[in-house]
């Protein structure tokens, strides 16, 4: 499995909190019937619209003026700390590429199946990771391939 950064768990979570209600996505239903496309579609907006308004701080700091740390160590310790926010920054613009893709999914109605096998992706799945687009066993599957494929 892939490796997820600590603050997209915390972006989601957020936008999880944000969208508010009781519903939670369940069993007992219809797999993706349309509380659930609702629930996601709604998860997805508030979580892309969290990225986005956490990007357009990270904007107005750079525009506020370069760094001008008199001292050597400091000036290369702020330079870090903004090569690290701009890759943090590059990650998420990646990330609403793939939130965007699932809102597409949903709309036509493909969300929520894996897209090598067609089997539904699991709930549980979904609720953790919005974006997923394979089973566990077919991601599981796609990173043994991509692995031997670095490995040759």
């Amino acid at each position: 499995m892939a490796a997820v950064h600590a603050d997209d768990i915390d972006v989601l979570a957020k936008a999880k909190r944000s969208i508010g209600g009781d519903y939670v996505p369940s069993e007992d239903e219809p797999y993706m019937c349309d509380a659930q496309c609702d629930y996601f579609r709604r998860l997805l907006l508030a979580w892309k619209r969290s990225i986005l308004d956490a990007s357009a701080g990270t904007l107005q700091q750079l525009q506020d003026g370069p760094i001008r740390e008199p001292d050597l160590n400091d000036r290369a310790s702020s330079e870090t700390d903004w090569g690290i926010e701009l890759r943090t920054r590059d990650r998420q613009r990646k990330l609403i590429a793939k939130i965007d893709s699932a809102l597409r999914r949903i709309d036509e109605g493909e969300y929520g199946f894996c897209e090598v096998t067609g089997e539904p992706i699991g709930l549980g799945r979904l609720i953790a990771r919005p974006i997923a687009t394979m089973t566990v066993e077919a991601q599981e599957a796609h990173e043994r391939r991509e692995k031997v494929s670095r490995d040759d």
